[in-house]
């Protein structure tokens, strides 16, 4: 708020005398309460540099851990295979050509109609997550199952270990109202929207707020995402 504007909405409460004009202090004391409190800063975590909004992550791989990081320190593992941390990927495809069909989700046997799959590397075989009220949890994978999505789905070769993972999104599918979605999506928005399913959820069924909060963040991956046709070689 401008000075003059705040010195105008509190004209009536500086007691002016002829002989004692208010000092400083007393002028200064009567505009704190306009002044917005400094927000925190977030730093990264490596080197305590201060971090724009829109910052780098690092995966910690042995404890799949999020870390925020500046550019110059996640430049650092940019690619970088078989040390503690990896940059995490930026790209997101969509997916249209991609196909699970009912029964080969079946087999999955994930009790939810959304998870993610990666490779991990620290554990040398391909991983499944889906989100709960309680946080991800990890469902075994059907070594058989998971082999004949990818021969019908050759794109999922090119999947970026660790740090990229392959987001899917059947709800709607379930209920007969949207069909599935299939994502390449960065490992830190999967866990952004494992968080915001822990957070927002109520009751047995999780309440329309976190309904709409996943909502938005599928709307908000789809428009940002490159739609991926076919096979897609790199």
């Amino acid at each position: 708020m401008p000075i003059d504007s705040a010195l105008h909405l509190d004209r009536e409460n500086l007691t002016m005398s002829p002989t004692a004009p208010p000092s400083l202090d007393q002028s200064f004391s009567a505009l704190r309460r306009f002044a917005r409190p400094r927000l925190p800063v977030e730093r990264c975590e490596l080197c305590s540099a201060a971090l724009a909004q829109e910052h780098p992550h690092l995966l910690e791989l042995a404890n799949r851990q999020i870390i925020c990081a500046c550019e110059a320190c996640s430049t650092l593992f940019d690619g970088l295979i078989g040390g503690k941390y990896r940059r995490v990927s930026r790209r997101a495809w969509f997916l249209p050509d991609l196909k699970i069909e009912d029964a080969q989700w079946e087999a999955l046997m994930i009790p939810i109609n959304m998870a993610f799959f990666f490779y991990s590397s620290v554990q040398g075989r391909m991983v499944t997550l889906y989100p709960s009220p309680a946080g991800a949890v990890e469902s075994l994978l059907p070594a058989d199952a998971w082999s004949e999505i990818v021969r019908e789905n050759p794109v999922l070769n090119e999947l970026e270990q660790d740090v990229e993972a392959l987001l899917v999104n059947r709800i709607g599918h379930a209920h007969g109202a949207s069909p599935a979605e299939y994502y390449f999506a960065p490992m830190d928005q999967c866990f952004r929207l494992v968080g915001l399913i822990r957070m927002h959820w109520k009751g047995l069924s999780g309440g329309n707020e976190v309904w709409e909060e996943i909502g938005r963040f599928f709307s908000t991956l789809k428009a940002r995402a490159d739609v991926v046709r076919g096979e897609h070689r790199a």
